[in-house]
């Protein structure tokens, strides 16, 4: 896969969705932020996401320690967490 191909960002209702491919195990991982953002319609995804982990956590769910967070490259081509 080329690689303008495999870290595009692609729109979603008018919103950004990072995106990173994997050729290893060949799948694709997004930001869940950004998921986030779209479906829950909140303006601070970030926070949500935290305050999601933590009633995870508080319910007995392993979630919260198997997701890790990769740097994906922004729009202005910069890698952040």
């Amino acid at each position: 896969m080329r690689k303008e191909i495999k870290n595009k960002i692609v729109i979603f209702e008018n919103k950004e969705i990072r995106r990173q491919w994997d050729d290893k195990k060949e799948e694709w991982y997004f930001s869940v932020v950004d998921i986030i953002e779209v479906l829950a319609q909140n303006e601070r995804p970030r926070k949500y996401w935290n305050d999601l982990k933590s009633k995870l956590k508080q319910e007995g769910s392993q979630l919260s320690e198997k997701i890790g967070q990769l740097k994906m490259q922004a729009s202005d081509d910069k890698y952040r967490k």
